[in-house]
C-alpha cells in the first residue's frame, strides 16, 4: 500500500467544483494539496519550485495551461505534469504532451484512474533518479558531454540548452549508442507510456535534439534516423 508519502501537488484548476473535488480525493489519498484558479498566479507559484508534481487544466484565466506546461519544462528541475482538461480531441492531447506534460487525462474523468497515473509518474521519476545514482559518471561520447546527476549537457565544449525530455531522450540515446529504438520504445522508456497515436511527439523531440546537436539538422549525423525501423544515435566513429 502506498504510504502516506505527504507529496505535494498543486491544482491549477479554475473549476472550483472540480478544484474541490480533487482536493479532497487527493488528501484522502495522503497528498498534501495547494490550489490555485488562475494561471498568473500559478506561474508564480512555479516559480518557488517546492511541490512534487502538477496537474493543469489548459483553459485557464490569465495564462494558458499550455503556456505554463511549456514555461515548467524550460525549468532546469524535472517535475511531473499531468494536464487535466475538457478538450479531449486527439490533436489536443498530442499538443500537451508535445509541450512537455507527461499525461493528459479528458474530462470528465475517474478520480481513481487519475490516482493510478499519479503514482505510476512517481514510481517512474523514482526509477529514473535510481538510475542516475547507479550511473553516476558523466557519459562523454564523440565530444558530446552528459552529467546525469546535475544534468549538465555539452557539445564540443559548448554548453547545451535542453528542457528536462530533452536530456532524458539524449541520455538514453547516449547510453545506448547504435542500438536503433523504435518511436513506441522510446515513448516507453523515456516517456513512461505507450498510448497509441502519441509517436508523434518522438519525432518533435527528435527535431529538436537534431536543431540543438546537428551542424546540419537537414543531414543529421549523430541521431539517425533508420527508415521502417526507428532511431539511433550514431557511435562515435561514424558520428564524426
Amino acid at each position: 500500500m502506498y504510504a502516506r508519502e505527504s507529496k505535494c501537488i498543486l491544482v491549477v484548476e479554475d473549476d472550483p467544483d472540480i478544484a474541490e473535488m480533487l482536493t479532497i480525493n487527493l488528501l484522502d489519498e495522503g497528498f498534501r494539496v495547494e490550489h490555485v484558479a488562475d494561471g498568473d498566479t500559478a506561474s508564480k507559484r512555479m516559480a518557488q519550485g517546492d511541490f512534487d508534481m502538477l496537474l493543469l487544466d489548459i483553459m485557464l484565466p490569465g495564462m494558458s495551461g499550455l503556456d505554463l506546461c511549456r514555461q515548467a519544462r524550460m525549468r532546469a528541475a524535472y517535475i511531473p505534469i499531468i494536464i487535466i482538461s475538457a478538450r479531449g480531441a486527439e490533436s489536443q492531447r498530442i499538443l500537451g504532451l508535445e509541450l512537455g506534460a507527461d499525461d493528459y487525462i479528458a474530462k470528465p474523468f475517474s478520480v481513481l484512474e487519475l490516482v493510478a497515473r499519479m503514482r505510476a509518474l512517481f514510481r517512474r521519476e523514482a526509477a529514473l533518479g535510481r538510475d542516475a545514482r547507479r550511473a553516476v559518471g558523466a557519459i562523454e561520447l564523440g565530444g558530446l558531454y552528459l552529467d546525469p546527476v546535475t544534468r549538465a549537457a555539452s557539445l564540443a565544449g559548448s554548453a547545451l540548452t535542453l528542457t528536462a525530455r530533452e536530456f532524458d531522450l539524449l541520455l538514453y540515446f547516449a547510453r545506448h549508442p547504435g542500438q536503433v529504438f523504435s518511436r513506441i520504445e522510446l515513448l516507453e522508456r523515456v516517456w513512461g507510456y505507450s498510448h497509441a497515436g502519441y509517436e508523434h511527439t518522438v519525432n518533435t523531440h527528435i527535431n529538436r535534439l537534431r536543431n540543438k546537436i546537428e551542424p546540419d539538422p537537414a543531414q543529421p549525423r549523430r541521431i539517425l534516423t533508420v527508415w521502417g525501423v526507428g532511431y539511433k544515435l550514431a557511435e562515435p566513429g561514424a558520428a564524426c
